[in-house]
Parts: C-alpha cells; structure tokens; sequence
C-alpha cells in the first residue's frame, strides 16, 4: 500500500469507502455491469463498465449518459469522504477507479459529440486528480 505524504500542505489524498459485494458481483458471481448497477446505483466502477461497452459499440450518447452518471454519483462518493472539490483521487485506490473511469468516460463521449470545453475540463479534472489515471486512461 502507497503511504501518502503531502509535502505541498494541500488537501489529503481522498481514499473512497470499498464496497466488496459489487466486486464480487462483478468478478466471481458474473454478473453484468448493468445488473452490478441496478443493485448498488452508487458504485461508479458499473457505471464506467456500460460507459466504456457503449462507446466501443459506437453508442456515444448513451456512453455519454453512463459515463456522467458515474461520475455524479463518484462525486457524491468523494464529498462523503471528506473531499473539498480538489486534492488527489488516487489510481491505485481500487475504490477510486471507478469514478476515474468515468470523468475520462465522460471525457472522451464528450469530445466525441463535440462538447470541447467540457472535455478539456474533464481531462483537466482527472490530470489534476490523478496523474497516473490520467497516463493511463488519455488515449
């Protein structure tokens, strides 16, 4: 596990709650993503999933649907962990990947039906949240 030191005196990086059931949905049960969503509407990672499914399938808007309704409830999720709005969401969190997943979701469906300035925000956003995600996930 990473020990997190801030040595610039901002905010704390934000750690989100595990949920293990919807891993276990996902991984050992097979369930799908949408299933995954319908019972736990708050885990980000399903909603990345059907994100990440519809824009490969050449579906943007419904990618774009997915993807930022993800990311609103991985904002809830980041308030309730004492987030302030800005500060590192880190990659290898697992918990964190799914709300990762759909600000670059977002951000990519977004430049794909020529919403520009949102999609610069987006990337700007999970740059500044995670490096890391942000290398791994702008492509």
């Amino acid at each position: 596990m990473t020990n997190y030191k801030n040595l610039l005196g901002g905010p704390e990086p934000t750690l989100l709650p595990e949920e293990e059931q919807p891993y276990r949905m996902l991984g050992e049960e097979s369930a799908s993503p949408t299933q995954v969503a319908a019972a736990f509407p708050t885990f980000s990672l399903a909603w990345a999933m059907l994100a990440d499914d519809a824009f490969d399938a050449g579906r943007v808007v419904e990618s774009y649907a997915y993807a930022r309704t993800g990311y609103h409830r991985g904002l809830d999720a980041l308030r309730r962990s004492g987030w302030k709005g800005h500060g590192p969401v880190p990659w290898d969190h697992r918990a964190n990947r799914g709300f990762l997943r759909c600000l670059a979701g977002l951000a990519r469906a977004a430049a794909a039906i020529e919403e520009t300035e949102e999609a610069e925000r987006c990337w700007e956003f999970l740059k500044d949240s995670s490096p890391e995600a942000y290398a791994e996930l702008k492509q």
